[in-house]
């Protein structure tokens, strides 16, 4: 099931996104929830096309907890060797935007970078001191991510809170995938200026983890409580490079969607 979070001529809500997986807008549904979408789903009745409403961040989390240098590659093209145990760090959930929202380039830094990631959503009742069993009960479902980040002001703080926690610098989206395998899709980004001239600049798989999602969100359950509705960002495959003003960045995963955001300086 793909769950979404949208904005309708009445208000916002939760919808059951309807149609065959691939399809474009124009072919899919968006069929109402009421109340929120973990534990039984109770539908109210209204429809409509998915093109007629406009995709919001599928989930407002209390905390974004982020997994540092999780794929080989990715540490080592920035010359980091490969932690011994999960490293984490924190992006303020006034960092969350949806699909279609601008990434705003901050005037503070000169090179801002995006990373792709697999996103886990953490549903009822949450996860505390769990083992991977339940951590596994635990998940609710998994979304695309960019983990966007101010790589000078990484570079240069020592610590990351101010390069990772701009406002806008985590994109998440379209929709949470329910009832997935994830232990080896595809993880895919491109950015460009149009449609027609998109790069390539990640293709990774999600096989190629150091620490698998179960163990992840296992573990930070032991140092923090999950709540439902928070995020698990699972870390990023080789590949990351700066983003400009006026370029088009799409996270792509195997068996979810895509997550498209405009990047703009700020105003």
């Amino acid at each position: 099931m793909r769950i979404a979070r949208f904005a309708h001529a009445k208000g916002m809500s939760f919808g059951a996104v309807e149609g065959e997986a691939g399809a474009g807008p124009e072919g899919l549904t968006i069929a109402e929830i009421e109340g929120h979408p973990f534990g039984k789903l109770s539908f109210s009745g209204a429809r409509w096309a998915l093109s007629d409403v406009r995709l919001l961040s599928p989930i407002l989390p209390s905390k974004v907890v982020c997994v540092g240098r999780n794929y080989a590659d990715h540490a080592a093209e920035l010359g980091n060797d490969v932690p011994k145990e999960p490293l984490l760090f924190l992006k303020p959930s006034t960092s969350v935007i949806g699909p279609r929202d601008a990434i705003r380039l901050p005037i503070f830094s000169k090179q801002v970078e995006h990373e792709a990631e697999l996103a886990v959503v953490i549903g009822a009742p949450g996860a505390r001191r769990a083992d991977r069993a339940a951590a596994e009960r635990a998940i609710f479902g998994y979304t695309c991510a960019n983990d966007v980040t101010a790589r000078d002001l990484q570079r240069s703080d020592g610590q990351w809170t101010r390069a990772k926690g701009f406002d806008s610098f985590c994109p998440i989206g379209p929709w949470i995938t329910t009832g997935l395998d994830v232990s080896d899709v595809e993880i895919r980004c491109e950015v460009g200026r149009n449609p027609e001239e998109m790069e390539v600049r990640q293709l990774g798989r999600t096989k190629d983890m150091v620490f698998d999602v179960a163990g992840l969100v296992s573990y930070i359950s032991h140092v923090m409580t999950l709540l439902p509705g928070d995020v698990v960002l699972t870390g990023t495959p080789a590949g990351v490079s700066p983003l400009v003003e006026g370029d088009t960045v799409t996270v792509r995963i195997e068996g979810i969607g895509e997550l498209t955001n405009p990047v703009v300086p700020v105003a």
